[in-house]
């Protein structure tokens, strides 16, 4: 009996402790977001990043909250000679909030340092190659860690900053991965507010999938870049970057992927266009 009352004690006094850490950390997040908005962050952000200059001003209020709160919570480190400056953080941070807008705000739980380089990086890849695997080194702009981290290449992150509508965007892309990845798989599903939502979202996006798939084989024109192709997790990560600064193409050529995005995301980039 007494090692059951033992067992129960730890377990209340536990949860209790987690129930204590979570209020403190509402309230310092509160406390960060009655601190003004740098103005020369909103420079920052005016001079690099188009998205922001075309979102509604509701919107900006709320991404601002939310910058502040990504800022004070995660670590920027420079590789490769990288200095980290506020331009860096504020434009990083801006449009990975993106992805949490209107959203609850669980300011991508598993991250916790983004690593930048200043240009693209050489990163080892894996093949099996006749039972042996080979390592190659591979260039690359970013990518996504389960294990609490992203890396980004500056001048790419910066680049498709400023130039909002080509569809290609390293950091939405990588960070669309995070979300991604929160319950533990890269597999192009992420964490839905309501279970009844996971069959019509493989529906929809195991179907557009496969049609990307099949028009990248038969090498038609897609709104979607080709490496969406690659994997279902990819997918996402395209999808995400094409439905932020291809949102009237998307919402043109694949209504049910724009519809089941939007949802999701509880945007819809195509009102932020005049």
């Amino acid at each position: 009996m007494f090692p059951i009352l033992i067992i129960s004690a730890v377990i209340i006094l536990i949860l209790v402790l987690l129930n204590i850490k979570r209020k403190l950390k509402i309230k310092h997040r509160n406390q960060i977001k009655q601190k003004p908005f740098p103005g020369k962050w909103k420079e920052f952000l005016n001079k690099n990043v188009e998205l922001y200059r075309i979102l509604p001003e509701n919107l900006k209020n709320q991404l601002h909250d939310d910058i502040k709160i990504f800022l004070d919570e995660k670590t920027f480190e420079g590789c490769g000679g990288m200095e980290i400056t506020d331009e860096v953080r504020v434009t990083i941070a801006c449009e990975a909030c993106m992805l949490l807008l209107n959203r609850k705000n669980n300011d991508f739980p598993n991250l916790s340092s983004i690593l930048v380089y200043p240009h693209p990086y050489v990163a080892k890849s894996y093949s099996a190659i006749g039972g042996h695997y080979a390592v190659k080194p591979s260039a690359r702009a970013g990518e996504s860690w389960t294990g609490g981290d992203v890396v980004l290449a500056w001048d790419y992150v910066k680049h498709n900053a400023m130039n909002g509508e080509d569809g290609e965007n390293v950091v939405l892309h990588e960070f669309a991965h995070q979300l991604d990845q929160e319950d533990g798989e890269a597999d192009g599903v992420p964490i839905l507010q309501d279970k009844s939502r996971y069959a019509k979202w493989g529906r929809v996006l195991g179907k557009e999938y496969t049609l990307l798939r099949d028009s990248v084989e038969h090498q038609r024109k897609t709104v979607m870049d080709a490496y969406g192709a690659t994997n279902p997790a990819e997918f996402f990560a395209v999808a995400t970057e094409t439905f932020f600064e291809k949102p009237k193409q998307m919402k043109r050529n694949e209504p049910e992927l724009y519809e089941e995005l939007k949802e999701y995301y509880r945007l819809d980039p195509v009102s932020w266009i005049k």
